[in-house]
């Protein structure tokens, strides 16, 4: 058995009796590896949770959704996917994830089935990268679709993420006006006190060691997060004047 595919059942343990269970049976039965199936099959209850395979395999399921939301499957889009892929994996395995999610991408699956097995044994810090990385495949072409923008906050909302964490993360790849106060989750009207404690409050949240149990290149990712935090802190505070 690849590499791949025992990441997909070393780490997805916690997955396999649920609709991402489903989708890689369907995958290893399409490539023939039965026997792999039963043998993993009969160990689920001996892994922990959120580990680096089930996050991917998430995530790609999550992927494939956003990427359909405006009826378009560009390029640009596959080569995120692909880019994201190889930052994390070997060129073989990123080659048979690629494989696996252009099947998921054909099928239309029950995405808050999906999103409720994930909520039920992912940690908050990991959803919120889920999130995070959804973003990053709208804004792959240039432009977050108002349609990718609907479908991440549906994603959002059966994960268990609360509108606030929801627009801090939206904030970071849509430009508003006050983006950088949305990002801390406050109001603009709130007072230097208040805007330093939210930059406190948010560095934690959003700290990368919260996610250092998804793996080197994952944790890599989440600082990209972290910094966008500390960018919408620099320029509350040069906007105020504050020191």
């Amino acid at each position: 058995m690849s590499v791949s595919k025992k990441i997909l059942f070393g780490g997805l343990g916690w997955a396999l009796a649920g609709p991402i269970g489903a989708i890689i049976g369907y995958y290893l039965a399409s490539s023939g590896d039965y026997s792999s199936q039963r043998t993993f099959g009969s160990a689920t209850q001996s892994y922990p949770r959120t580990k680096p395979g089930d996050f991917m395999v998430s995530l790609l399921v999550l992927l494939g959704a956003v990427m359909k939301a405006d009826k378009q499957l560009l390029k640009s889009e596959l080569d995120y996917v692909k880019q994201f892929l190889r930052q994390q994996f070997s060129h073989q395995n990123t080659q048979e994830y690629m494989t696996l999610f252009k099947d998921i991408i054909k099928q239309d699956y029950p995405i808050r089935d999906v999103c409720r097995q994930i909520q039920r044994s992912m940690d908050h810090p990991s959803r919120l990268e889920l999130i995070h990385v959804l973003f990053g495949l709208s804004q792959a072409d240039g432009h977050v679709h108002p349609d990718e923008i609907r479908v991440i906050h549906t994603i959002a909302h059966y994960l268990n993420i609360n509108e606030h964490d929801f627009d801090s993360i939206k904030a970071m790849f849509v430009k508003e006006t006050h983006s950088a106060y949305k990002i801390l989750e406050i109001e603009n009207s709130a007072t230097d006190s208040e805007v330093k404690k939210a930059y406190r409050k948010m560095a934690s949240k959003y700290h990368p060691d919260k996610v250092s149990h998804l793996g080197i290149d994952l944790k890599n990712l989440a600082e990209e997060k972290f910094k966008s935090v500390n960018d919408a802190y620099q320029a509350v505070k040069k906007d105020r004047g504050m020191s």
